[in-house]
């Protein structure tokens, strides 16, 4: 019996990548890095939020942290996406994609201290690195060792972005020393 494929069969073909990986770690490493990417699309966003809306005596300083954490963030858009599309699957499509799949929370306030930010944006950046790790132990289940080394690379980044954002918040020696 000759059966006649779907239109969503047919799209499904023409995005097909060739992968030595299984279906199922096809499926199951895409849909974890596509729930890592709606993340990093929020903490993006986020970050960009704080940038152009943060004030006070430390602006300058913040700004360009901010800024730069931002750009830092985008670039690992594109990296996690291609990585999904490399291993046969499909990435996200738009924001309600995003914002269906995202687990990090948007600040939509219209003012946060400037020290709040820092420890909000120290927090998710945290939260990124326990997702990410929990990625990073599915692709070493599956010998994914390509997503695995990317992803250590981007929790060395994140562990930098923690590490920026806690001494940026610290106040110093309260006895002048």
């Amino acid at each position: 019996m000759n059966k006649q494929m779907t239109a969503k069969e047919r799209q499904k073909v023409k995005l097909d990548t060739p992968t030595d990986l299984g279906s199922n770690a096809t499926r199951d490493i895409s849909g974890a890095l596509n729930a890592l990417l709606a993340d990093v699309f929020a903490l993006y966003m986020k970050t960009k939020n704080f940038h152009w809306h943060v004030s006070g005596p430390h602006f300058r300083g913040y700004h360009l942290l901010f800024d730069e954490q931002g750009d830092q963030l985008f670039a690992m858009t594109d990296e996690i996406a291609e990585r999904v599309r490399k291993i046969g699957g499909t990435t996200l499509h738009s924001i309600g994609n995003i914002v269906r799949l995202q687990r990090i929370s948007d600040n939509d306030a219209d003012y946060v201290d400037p020290l709040d930010m820092l420890a909000e944006l120290r927090e998710d950046n945290q939260t990124l690195i326990a997702s990410m790790r929990q990625v990073h132990e599915l692709c070493d289940e599956e010998n994914d060792v390509a997503t695995a080394s990317l992803i250590e690379n981007w929790i060395d980044e994140a562990e930098k972005r923690v590490w920026f954002l806690f001494e940026t918040s610290r106040r110093g020696d309260p006895s002048g020393h």
